[in-house]
């Protein structure tokens, strides 16, 4: 190792650090300042963009690990963790859970259990964030108030692949997994692999 090398990735570790400390810190002020309720082992590797809305209300369990931006679990379409939990409704993440990159927006109740891994780029939809009716959709006053919402819940032990997209009124069973870019529309049942565009059972889960 050359010595330019060796001081590159003294520097680099260093900063490392400071980051990470920075990102804990700015993190907590968001949790609190949104009056999310989380337990202890939270990891933020980056900053999450947290946006509760009035009476809304989420609730992590303990050990949570999210991965946020373009630093951490590099695999593409790098972004921040996205929490929005529009007004009244409920966002529930359970124990021992991780995620990269998601995109969770609540507009009813969307309910992830413990153990659950969701991969890099998910996103997670309970809302189809307007109307679809063309005449509603085209009133700006009525489009998004005419919106359907449906409650979403993901079972202890699912694992959701990479890029995928899971729509309002969905139940992931225990166990399930969900290939990487799938598009979930229906109800998967436990310790199933689905995967596709609609998602399609493709066999039991080992």
């Amino acid at each position: 190792m050359t010595v330019f090398s060796f001081i590159y990735r003294l520097v680099r570790a260093i900063e490392a650090k400071i980051y990470k400390a920075w990102c804990a810190f700015v993190t907590m002020i968001k949790l609190k300042g949104n009056q999310v309720k989380y337990g202890k082992g939270l990891v933020s590797n980056g900053i999450p963009v947290i946006d509760i809305h009035r009476n809304g209300k989420m609730t992590i369990g303990t050990n949570f690990n999210m991965n946020n931006g373009g630093r951490y679990n590099t695999i593409g379409r790098q972004q921040p963790c996205y929490f929005v939990v529009r007004a009244d409704a409920e966002l529930t993440i359970g124990n021992n859970t991780g995620m990269s990159a998601a995109a969770i927006v609540c507009a009813k109740t969307i309910t992830i259990g413990d153990n659950v891994k969701i991969g890099g780029n998910t996103v997670i939809y309970d809302t189809d964030f307007h109307s679809l009716d063309h005449a509603l959709r085209a009133d700006k006053t009525k489009d998004a108030a005419s919106a359907k919402n449906a409650s979403v819940n993901i079972g202890n032990n699912a694992f959701i692949g990479a890029h995928a997209t899971i729509l309002k009124g969905v139940t992931i069973g225990e166990g399930a997994i969900i290939g990487a870019s799938s598009v979930v529309t229906t109800n998967v049942p436990p310790f199933e692999i689905w995967a596709g565009n609609p998602a399609k059972f493709i066999k039991r889960a080992p």
